[in-house]
């Protein structure tokens, strides 16, 4: 999926500021022991994580067989469908994917293609929002964000 900076900004800002989700159906009920490579599949290393509050975690992982990345948003109690999030975005190349809406354990997968590449990513849980800004290219510092509204 490709996205424009404008649109993935635009989706953003609208998301959070309005705190609501687009409704889309949920995953399979997945089991309490998910973990970021059962959703995102085989060959997949998690390479970063970020916790949303004590709601979940939000996983980078990656492919280095396809150069793919792949983010996840895992809550720590599926239950009862919650608003939550996952996104990648390559901002050198403008190509990113997201997930949206009422899941009752994850959010994603989301895939891009970021070899080479700085990547930024991130999710949310309820109403607890995290975003990782300029990830996992070598020795540049990361900037996190968490917030809730």
């Amino acid at each position: 999926m490709r996205f424009t900076r404008s649109v993935l900004a635009a989706s953003a800002v609208a998301a959070l500021s309005l705190g609501t989700m687009t409704t889309l159906a949920s995953p399979a009920s997945a089991a309490p022991n998910t973990t970021p490579q059962k959703v995102c599949g085989s060959g997949y290393k998690t390479v970063n994580s970020a916790a949303v509050g004590s709601l979940g975690t939000i996983y980078l992982t990656y492919n280095a067989s396809n150069g793919h990345n792949c983010v996840t948003t895992i809550r720590n109690n599926p239950g009862t469908a919650v608003d939550m999030s996952a996104y990648v975005w390559v901002p050198d190349t403008e190509e990113g994917d997201s997930d949206a809406g009422l899941f009752k354990s994850y959010a994603g997968p989301t895939y891009v293609r970021g070899k080479g590449h700085c990547v930024d990513w991130g999710g949310s849980i309820s109403n607890v929002y995290v975003q990782v800004v300029g990830s996992n290219c070598g020795s540049l510092k990361e900037h996190r964000t968490t917030f809730t509204r």
